[in-house]
C-alpha cells in the first residue's frame, strides 16, 4: 500500500515513541509505508496518553511535540495517506479472537450509535433519534454521524463479566448526503448485511452468531444472511407467524406455496390462560442480576407479503415479578435452545457500556476532523482502540499485578473496568527504559527535563 509523499519523522519524534508499543502493534506495520508507519506510532502513543479530548494536537502536545513544525504530516495519516482500514479491521478482529476466543462460537454484536456533530463541512450528518437520550415517551433529536458498530462479545480473564471489543465501524450516512451525491441511499440493514457478510469472509471456518436489537429485524436483511450466520433479535408481538408449506402433491400444478396455516399471534399465546410456561434462570438479566423468567418456544415460517419467508425459532418471555414488559425474540437457528438464545442476546447488552466508556476514557465525540476521509477514519480508530487497550491490559494481568483496580479506604473496588485497563497502559507507556536515567537504586529517580515538563503539561491539563 502507498501514500502520498511525506517527509520521514524527526529523530526526536521516533525517539519519544515507547519501546513496549512497538512489538504490540508489529503486526500492522504491513499496512503503511515506513513514513507513515512512524507518525501511527506516534498517534496511537499520544491518544492513549492524552486526557480530555483526542484530537491530533492533544496527541502530539502530550508526545512531547507541541513545537514540531511538521505537524501537518501527522494530520495527514488520517486525512489523505493510503492505508485500508478495512485490513486494518480485519487484523483487529484476528487479534480479538487469538486472545480471548480461539474455539467456539463467536458471538458478535451490532448496534447503531450517533456521534453528535455540528458543522456545515460534515456533509454526512444527519437528523437522528438519539437512543441515548430518548425513552418510550420522550423523543429527542440529535445532529451528527451514524455508525454501525459490530463488536465481538468476549469473556475478559481478569474480571467476571464479558465486554464488548468493537473492530469493525462503519459511517451510514444521512439519506440528504446520498440525495445531493445522486446516489441511491443505503438504508442501515443494508449497510448490516454487508458487514454481516464481510465478517464471515473473515471468519469462515467459525460458527458466529450475530445479536441486534429491533431496528435489525427486518425482513430482507436477515433472509439474505441467514444462510451464512445464526441471527438474533427481538420479534413483534404481532408478528404474523406460519406454519411451514405443506408438502406438494404428485402432479399439483401451480406455484409452490410459501407459507401453511396462520399461526396464533404472541400477544395471544401472552394472554392464553391454556399456555404452558416453563422456567428458566438467567444467570444475567437486565443489569447483570440473576432473574428467573418463564418462556414459550416453536418455531415458525415469519412471512410477510412480497418479502421471502424466514423460518425461526421464536422464544416469548414474561417476567414472573412484573418489573419488565413480555419480549420475543427470534433466532435463525431452528436447533437453538431457549437458554442459548437468551443468553446470547443478554451479551449485546455490553455494547452500551463500550459506548460510554469510549465517551468517557477514549474521547468520542471530542476529535475535530472535518474531511470526509479522515472522518471515516477517526471514529472508526478510537473505537479500535478500546479493543487494543483491552488486549494489551489482559497481557499485562498475567505478568505482574500491574493490572489492579482503583480502590481507597472509602471505595472498594474489586472488580476492574476499563478505567483500571487504559490506566495500566498509560502506566506501561510512560515506564519505557527512558523514563529514568539514574543507574542507582533506592527512593531518589533521576528523570529527564524533557519527559518531566511532558509530564507535569499533562497533568497540569488533564481536565
Amino acid at each position: 500500500m502507498k501514500n502520498h509523499r511525506s517527509p520521514s519523522p524527526s529523530p526526536a519524534a521516533a525517539h519519544l515513541v515507547p519501546p513496549a508499543l512497538i512489538p504490540f502493534m508489529a503486526v500492522y506495520r504491513v499496512f503503511f509505508t515506513a513514513p507513515v508507519w512512524d507518525h501511527v506510532l506516534v498517534l496511537v502513543a499520544g491518544t492513549i496518553l492524552a486526557p480530555g479530548k483526542r484530537t491530533v494536537s492533544a496527541a502530539l502536545r502530550v508526545m512531547g511535540l507541541g513545537s514540531t513544525a511538521g505537524f501537518a504530516r501527522y494530520h495527514h495519516v488520517l486525512s489523505q495517506a493510503r492505508w485500508s482500514s478495512r485490513a486494518v479491521a480485519q487484523k483487529l478482529l484476528a487479534m480479538i479472537i487469538e486472545a480471548f476466543l480461539p474455539n467456539g462460537p463467536v458471538v458478535i454484536g451490532m448496534d447503531d450509535t450517533i456521534e453528535r456533530r455540528w458543522g456545515q463541512k460534515i456533509a454526512a450528518r444527519g437528523i437522528y433519534r438519539d437512543p441515548v437520550r430518548s425513552s418510550h415517551g420522550h423523543f429527542v433529536k440529535a445532529s451528527g454521524l451514524r455508525w454501525l458498530s459490530l463488536m465481538v462479545m468476549v469473556p475478559i480473564p481478569f474480571i467476571r463479566r464479558r465486554w464488548a471489543l468493537p473492530f469493525l465501524t462503519i459511517l451510514a450516512p444521512s439519506q440528504r448526503w446520498s440525495t445531493e451525491r445522486g446516489r441511491r441511499h443505503k438504508k442501515l440493514t443494508d449497510w448490516a448485511r454487508q458487514a454481516i457478510l464481510q465478517t464471515k469472509r473473515w471468519l469462515p471456518k467459525r460458527a458466529i452468531v450475530f445479536v441486534a436489537d429491533s431496528s435489525f429485524a427486518a425482513f430482507d436483511l436477515i433472509a439474505s444472511v441467514r444462510q451464512h450466520v445464526c441471527f438474533v433479535t427481538r420479534l413483534r408481538l404481532d408478528a404474523n407467524l406460519f406454519e411451514p408449506a405443506p408438502a406438494r402433491r404428485s402432479g399439483q400444478r401451480g406455484r409452490r406455496r410459501k407459507k401453511g396455516r396462520q399461526l396464533p399471534k404472541l400477544s395471544k399465546i401472552l394472554t392464553n390462560r391454556a399456555t404452558r410456561w416453563t422456567k428458566i434462570v438467567m444467570p444475567e438479566w437486565y443489569g447483570g442480576e440473576r432473574r428467573t423468567l418463564n418462556f414459550v418456544t416453536g418455531t415458525a415460517i415469519w412471512y410477510h407479503a412480497g418479502l421471502p419467508p424466514v423460518p425461526i425459532r421464536w422464544v416469548l418471555v414474561r417476567d414472573p415479578s412484573g418489573e419488565r414488559e413480555p419480549q420475543a425474540f427470534l433466532c435463525t437457528d431452528l436447533n437453538a435452545t431457549p437458554a442459548q438464545i437468551l443468553g446470547w442476546f443478554v451479551q449485546r447488552w455490553s455494547m452500551e457500556t463500550t459506548f460510554q466508556e469510549t465517551r468517557d476514557h477514549l474521547g468520542v465525540e471530542t476529535q475535530r476532523q472535518w474531511s470526509d476521509l479522515a472522518i471515516l477514519r477517526t471514529t472508526p480508530a478510537l473505537l479500535g482502540l478500546f479493543s487494543l487497550i483491552t488486549i494489551w491490559a489482559n497481557t499485562l494481568s498475567g505478568a505482574s499485578r500491574r493490572l489492579r483496580p482503583r480502590a481507597a479506604v472509602w471505595y472498594a473496588k474489586s472488580e476492574l473496568t476499563f478505567s483500571d485497563a487504559i490506566a495500566a497502559v498509560r502506566r506501561d507507556l510512560w515506564s519505557h527504559p527512558n523514563f529514568s536515567m539514574s543507574r542507582k537504586a533506592g527512593d531518589i529517580v533521576e528523570i529527564p527535563r524533557p519527559l518531566l515538563r511532558r509530564l507535569t503539561e499533562t497533568l497540569c491539563y488533564a481536565a
